[in-house]
């Protein structure tokens, strides 16, 4: 037994020819490729439709076992197969995976060799032959040199071997389907990529507050290295604007990113729409909240009581208790909507005592109440996903496509035969205008007006494919 026959080699050669004969054409198939995409897409608007990255409590509530939505779908169900995170689940990676090799295995196995046949010429050689193309044409007396000449003013390239001709043009729309595939492997490899490495956070922090990324809601695998560590960031104030009518109009947030040492490294005003970006991370405003309030006693120092948003179904409301009497015997309810400066006054009895502003004053319980501030909490959505630069190149790569499927891949074909040249041509698109164009060659092929046996035959046939 020589060397070429041990097992191993015996092994590898069995598995290139299963790779070369089955699974390769297997990959290629388009029916495979448009199978994997209608699961993508499906999957996709389950991961739209279904809310990603909530809490357990969250799921319990809104899908409950009893009734389960549509009978099946509780949030058992969502948390075992992975719903309640559809982009980073093993299985959906696995769907671009495979969807990007049946790209690829595609692109190399029929797209290069078709361009690499469109890049080769080939000249007929005998006058049936032209009764194949989609148009053809007839000329006595008319010399394949003088064709030349008008194929070149129309930005044809021409090859010519003794009384054949062949030119062409447009070679590259037939390079579009392979930047098709190409723009869109870049996008799988950019999503698949992101839901590796990237992070989605949220966070709430008052006014004036300094915190780090922890608040991870959502990651990838191998996405340690993007949470950052090593800066910070100061919300240095959060403020809403209203309307007229007391509707809000915007939230803002004014947020400085700073290192370890409270260095001042990037600062931006951001509010619904327009982000900060640092580093790779993307910080958003998303939400908002009351986090504390201010008040004073009599003449007692300030004190800063935190705020509670209440659990209830109308409007939104945040609340705290104050007692009025050091012992605690008494105290009111204080409650607040919105960051206007408006506070509501509630006794222990739940009847409303007043109302007060910021600045102002209210007696309640014997003693003299002062609201100093309402201090507001902004609410961030954080994210990273370093796969974006990969999805914006594939979609570039598309755009580029859509100009690129505008040119249309014309050949024409000639031979010179007994005193007759004979013309055909074709194209992948764009018909009426490359038989407009055939025509104007033909007529620049004429110094003289043809006589009517001299007049040339041009018929559109049917193309073979």
């Amino acid at each position: 037994m020589t060397s070429s026959d041990t097992p191993q080699s015996s092994l590898w050669q069995g598995f290139k020819a299963y790779f070369q004969k089955d699974l390769l054409p297997l990959l290629a198939d388009l029916r495979l490729a448009i199978v994997l995409l209608l699961a993508i897409a499906a999957f996709s608007i389950t991961g739209t439709v279904i809310e990603q990255g909530e809490t357990l409590a969250f799921y319990q509530v809104n899908y409950p076992e009893d009734p389960a939505l549509f009978g099946f779908l509780s949030w058992k169900v969502i948390l075992i197969a992975g719903l309640d995170h559809v982009y980073r689940t093993w299985w959906f990676l696995a769907l671009l995976i495979l969807f990007g090799a049946s790209l690829t295995a595609c692109t190399f196995t029929r797209q290069f060799p078709a361009l690499g046949a469109a890049r080769k010429w080939k000249f007929y050689t005998k006058p049936r032959q032209f009764q194949k193309l989609a148009l053809s044409a007839d000329l006595p007396h008319t010399s394949a040199d003088s064709l030349t000449q008008a194929l070149q003013q129309k930005k044809y390239k021409v090859f010519q071997e003794g009384n054949a001709l062949y030119s062409r043009k447009g070679i590259v729309g037939r390079i579009g389907p392979i930047v098709v595939h190409a723009s869109m492997i870049l996008i799988l490899l950019g999503a698949i990529w992101g839901a590796m490495t990237g992070f989605f956070a949220q966070e709430m922090v008052p006014s004036g507050e300094t915190f780090q990324i922890r608040n991870i809601f959502d990651a990838g695998p191998w996405a340690e290295a993007q949470i950052p560590k090593d800066w910070g960031v100061r919300v240095n104030r959060f403020w809403i604007d209203y309307t007229p009518e007391g509707a809000i109009d915007q939230f803002y947030s004014d947020l400085s990113v700073i290192d370890r040492q409270g260095t001042e490294l990037d600062r931006k005003t951001i509010h619904v729409n327009e982000p900060l970006r640092h580093n790779g991370v993307t910080l958003y405003q998303a939400d908002w909240g009351i986090a504390a309030i201010q008040v004073q006693l009599n003449n007692s120092p300030v004190f800063q009581l935190p705020m509670q948003q209440l659990d209830n179904n109308g409007p939104r409301f945040w609340g705290t208790w104050l007692p009025t009497k050091p012992d605690m015997s008494e105290g009111v309810t204080l409650l607040a909507r919105d960051l206007q400066g408006t506070v509501l006054v509630y006794g222990q009895d739940g009847q409303l005592i007043s109302t007060i502003r910021q600045g102002l004053t209210t007696e309640v319980n014997g003693v003299t109440l002062s609201l100093v501030d309402v201090i507001g909490s902004t609410g961030l959505q954080i994210k990273a996903d370093p796969g974006i630069p990969l999805v914006y190149a594939g979609f570039g790569l598309l755009m580029v496509v859509v100009i690129m499927s505008y040119v249309s891949h014309s050949q024409i074909w000639a031979l010179e035969h007994e005193g007759t040249l004979y013309i055909g041509g074709r194209t992948n698109r764009a018909q009426v205008t490359f038989e407009r164009e055939l025509l104007e060659i033909l007529e620049a092929l004429s110094s003289t007006p043809p006589t009517s046996s001299e007049t040339p035959d041009v018929s559109p046939k049917t193309a073979i494919v």
